[in-house]
């Protein structure tokens, strides 16, 4: 005897397969080549991505792995319905880190979950992902869209992203190549990049729709420039300025050697943070970029000629003082 049916399924759980489903086959759809396209052998679609290796021009290939996600910025992005942007920050978070180990980006996989999926809040994410993948030289292959009702609630949404690369291990940078006299040189940040937001969103809590096009500017991308570099200069080290502020730079440099700091004057975003909190500079530094995204430590020949490729990229150069 067949039981009647309570009339609760999946769907009326609050899960519909069948816009999962309409989301993986719009993204299929896209025929453009992507980077690295001749090295992938399956993609989107599968349980997992075939990716062919071989790298003759190296001696000792290892891959480099990162992950991250953009933490309570998403709040922001869901607020004001901005996805794209947001997007490019997932995707910004892990290869500025990956390019640290003078790495290149090969794959990328992202996660995006929410209450309930919308097809086209979830498409202007995955076009912002392409798009920064792209600009990173970097393959989007896979991925996990998940709906979670009860977990997340109404527009909520978060994204994690998930990155691989090569590098071959004789030229890895890092503390091992940091030598006395080497400079440090910054890059100028868009603004907030994907940091301190818990903090931000009560600072501006009281006038976020005056401030949303700030807050909600793209975390930069330094692939491009990180690859001119390295083809034309000497480089040692570097480091992807995120949580921790300027605290993520000892990270790159040896324990031997002193950094003897020079410090710069804080863009006005970050005053204004500063005069509506009253935390000091030093505070400052340690908890947002302060105007800084990246930096490089390489010896104090190649200063001029890296200044002047970070001015090409469009960015602009601080000088954080010396190796001692």
């Amino acid at each position: 005897m067949t039981k009647k049916s309570s009339g609760v399924d999946y769907e009326t759980a609050g899960v519909d397969i069948k816009a999962g489903d309409a989301l993986v086959e719009w993204l299929q759809s896209d025929q453009k080549r992507q980077p690295h396209q001749d090295r992938i052998v399956s993609g989107i679609g599968g349980f997992a991505s075939l990716f062919r290796v071989g790298f003759p021009e190296m001696k000792k290939p290892c891959l480099v792995t990162c992950t991250d996600g953009v933490g309570t910025k998403v709040k922001l992005a869901s607020q004001f319905k901005t996805y794209r942007s947001v997007a490019q920050d997932c995707v910004a978070m892990c290869v500025n880190d990956l390019i640290c180990t003078g790495g290149r980006p090969l794959l990328f996989l992202d996660y995006y979950a929410t209450g309930k999926l919308d097809l086209t809040a979830a498409q202007e994410f995955l076009i912002g992902l392409k798009a920064a993948c792209t600009e990173s030289n970097c393959a989007l292959v896979g991925g996990e869209t998940a709906e979670m009702p009860g977990v997340y609630q109404e527009n909520d949404f978060d994204c994690a992203g998930f990155a691989v690369g090569i590098v071959d291990e004789d030229k890895a940078l890092g503390p091992q190549k940091v030598q006395k006299g080497d400079c440090l040189i910054g890059v100028s940040s868009s603004g907030f990049h994907s940091n301190g937001y818990s903090l931000l969103r009560k600072v501006f809590a009281n006038d976020l729709e005056q401030w949303k096009d700030i807050l909600l500017k793209p975390t930069n991308l330094y692939v491009n420039l990180m690859t001119e570099i390295q083809g034309q200069c000497e480089l040692h080290a570097a480091a992807h300025i995120t949580g921790g502020g300027i605290e993520n730079i000892p990270r790159v440099l040896p324990e031997h050697l002193q950094w003897k700091r020079k410090y710069w004057e804080f863009p006005d975003v970050f005053k204004e943070v500063q005069r509506r909190t009253g935390i000091s500079d030093q505070e400052l530094r340690e908890t947002l970029n302060c105007g800084i995204g990246f930096v490089f430590v390489a010896p104090s020949v190649e200063k001029t000629k890296i200044n002047s490729l970070i001015l090409k990229h469009g960015f602009e150069g601080f000088d954080l003082g010396v190796m001692e």
